[in-house]
C-alpha cells in the first residue's frame, strides 16, 4: 500500500514508525509543519516527524499553508498514493487534497469520537476527569474531525496519568489501530459509520488563561487541570510564579485509585480529616512527600513543582529548599 504520511508532533511518531517497518506499506513521503524556533538557542528545529523521516531518507514537504501551496499539491497528486494517513498534522486539508488518494485520507484521532473533536482531545478529557479514552480512525471530510468512523480502541485513564503519559499510551494504541484499519480496508471488511453530531463535544486549542490555577476550585478539579495541561499550570508563591506539575487529591474516593505504595504512605498521614484552612493555605507538611494545600473543597498534596528559573523538583525538595511552613498561602495563577 502506497502511503503519504501527514503528521508533526511526537504523538505521530509511533504511527510513522509502524508504517515504515511494515512489509506491506510503502511510505512515499511525509508532510509536516515548517521547522520552528525552540528553546534557549532559538535555533530552527525540525518536528519529531521530520526528524524520523529524514533519518529514513524520505522526501519531506513543509508548506506554510498546504491548501495554497500549488507546488506541493502538484507533487502529492503525482505520487499516485493509495492513502494519506494524517496524525496530528496541524493544518486543515482541502477537499482537493482529500480526493487525491485512491482510498481517501484516514485520520488517527486521540479520542472516542464523536467526543472531543478538535485540537487537544487528550488534554481536555483529563481536565474533565474522564475515566477512559481511546483512539478513533476515520475517513476524513472537510469538517473538523467529523468524518465517518472506521475502528475504535479504548483504554482506561489512571488517576496519576497526565497529558504526556496518556499521550504516549494513545500514540502506541493509535499506531496499532491504524495497521488494523488499513488491513481491514484492503480486505473490504470495514463498514464506515457516520458520527452522531448531536453527541459531539469539542476540544479547543488551549489558551494561556487555561493554565491559571484557582485554589477555590475543588481538589479534584485542580488535580485534573494540572495533569491535563501538564506541565504548564501556574500558581503564585511568595509573589513569584510557580508551576505545579504533579499532585494527589486526598479524598478517600481518590486514594483508593493510587498505586499500593502511595496508598500506604498516605494512610500513615495523621489527622487528615481534622486539618483545614483557607483556599491556597499550606495546612500540613508530610515528611518525604511534600506540602498539603487546602482547596475550595478537599486537600491537595503537591508532588512536583517548578519554581521560576529552576528545574522541576519533588514536593519534599520544594519544602526543604524554600523552608516552607504551615500557614503560608499560595496565590492563584
Amino acid at each position: 500500500m502506497k502511503i503519504v504520511f501527514f503528521g508533526t508532533p511526537q504523538f505521530a511518531v509511533p504511527t510513522l514508525e509502524k508504517l515504515l517497518n511494515h512489509p506491506e506499506c510503502e511510505v512515499l513521503g511525509v508532510v509536516t509543519q515548517p521547522d520552528k524556533r525552540r528553546e534557549r538557542g532559538n535555533k530552527l528545529t525540525p518536528s519529531p516527524v521530520k526528524a524520523l523521516a529524514t533519518a529514513h531518507n524520505l522526501p519531506v514537504w513543509q508548506p506554510e499553508k498546504i491548501k495554497k501551496d500549488t507546488e506541493t499539491l502538484t507533487q502529492l497528486q503525482q505520487l499516485g498514493a493509495d492513502v494519506f494517513i494524517v496524525v496530528a498534522y496541524g493544518q486543515i486539508l482541502s477537499k482537493k487534497i482529500l480526493k487525491m488518494p485512491k482510498l481517501g485520507c484516514i485520520n488517527v484521532h486521540g479520542s472516542i469520537l464523536p467526543q472531543y473533536r478538535g485540537a487537544a482531545p487528550i488534554q481536555w478529557c483529563l481536565y474533565n476527569g474522564e475515566q477512559e479514552t481511546g483512539i478513533t480512525t476515520m475517513l476524513m471530510d472537510v469538517g473538523m474531525d467529523t468524518g465517518d468512523m472506521l475502528l475504535k480502541a479504548i483504554t482506561p485513564i489512571n488517576l496519576l496519568d497526565n497529558a504526556q503519559i496518556l499521550g504516549e499510551k494513545l500514540a502506541i494504541l493509535g499506531a496499532d489501530l491504524l495497521i488494523e484499519t488499513l488491513y481491514q480496508l484492503e480486505k473490504q471488511q470495514i463498514q464506515a459509520i457516520p458520527q452522531d453530531n448531536d453527541a459531539a463535544t469539542y476540544a479547543s486549542l488551549i489558551q494561556k488563561p487555561d493554565y491559571n490555577l484557582d485554589w477555590s476550585k475543588t481538589a479534584i478539579q485542580l488535580h485534573n487541570q494540572i495533569r491535563g495541561f501538564y506541565p504548564n499550570c501556574i500558581a503564585t508563591f511568595r509573589n513569584q510564579t510557580m508551576k505545579i506539575t504533579a499532585t494527589i487529591p486526598l479524598g478517600s474516593a481518590y486514594i483508593c485509585q493510587l498505586p499500593t505504595e502511595l496508598q500506604e504512605k498516605i494512610h500513615k498521614i495523621p489527622d487528615l480529616s481534622t486539618i483545614s484552612g483557607q483556599p491556597g493555605e499550606v495546612v500540613s507538611i508530610v515528611k518525604g512527600m511534600g506540602a498539603i494545600v487546602q482547596t475550595g473543597e478537599g486537600l491537595l498534596l503537591l508532588r512536583e513543582v517548578q519554581l521560576t528559573g529552576k528545574r522541576p523538583q519533588s514536593g519534599w525538595d520544594f519544602v526543604n529548599g524554600t523552608r516552607l511552613t504551615v500557614g503560608e498561602v499560595m496565590g492563584n495563577g
